[in-house]
């Protein structure tokens, strides 16, 4: 084996990284979340503060019956609903811990008589995935910062987003798919006009 000359020496720290793309997610992902809710003002409440403080919101989707489970009737009561914002300020990816201890903030703000009022779901969508954020571990989740941890609850695949076996049923659903791949043409055109 012959020896390398100067001229031919590779940089070791230089070659460990990839080069960068210019689909890369430190361009910034799109701010994406979900409300469940019963009286239509709480919702209105819930947007005006996340809208002061993520700006203009870019697509809001049609009212959904929320009809997958049971579990907030006892807090929120019967016949829930469903809606999803996106915002058209694209966010880091690193600032979802932050945001989700707003959001959970922001539904403690809003409580009546120690209950809450509507759930606030916050996470982000690039181009292949959704996330989630939680307050709660599980075999499939990973630990972010402060208490929070992310979820990637679908993958996008022949060009429309997939459940994992883990996803929420609701977000099996045909009407949320049809949502976020909406959502994500919208990201897709931030993107390539971020880039030229």
């Amino acid at each position: 084996m012959g020896r390398i000359n100067k001229h031919q020496a590779v940089n070791p720290v230089r070659n460990l990284f990839l080069p960068f793309r210019k689909n890369d997610i430190s361009n910034g992902v799109k701010l994406v979340i979900g409300f469940i809710f019963q009286d239509e003002s709480a919702l209105n409440k819930a947007k005006a503060i996340l809208k002061s403080r993520f700006g203009k919101i870019d697509f809001e989707s049609q009212t959904l019956a929320f009809t997958h489970t049971n579990y907030y009737e006892a807090e929120f009561g019967k016949n829930l609903k469903r809606k999803f914002i996106s915002f058209q300020k694209l966010i880091l990816p690193q600032n979802l811990p932050k945001i989700k201890i707003n959001t959970n903030i922001i539904e403690e703000k809003l409580s009546k008589h120690g209950l809450r009022i509507i759930n606030i779901d916050p996470g982000y969508l690039d181009m292949a995935k959704l996330i989630l954020a939680s307050t709660k571990d599980y075999k499939h989740r990973i630990y972010l910062d402060k208490g929070i941890y992310a979820e990637i609850t679908l993958f996008y695949q022949n060009k429309n987003f997939t459940p994992w076996e883990w996803t929420y049923p609701d977000y099996k659903s045909s009407d949320y798919i049809a949502i976020f791949n909406h959502i994500r043409a919208l990201y897709a055109e931030q993107i390539k006009n971020k880039l030229r």
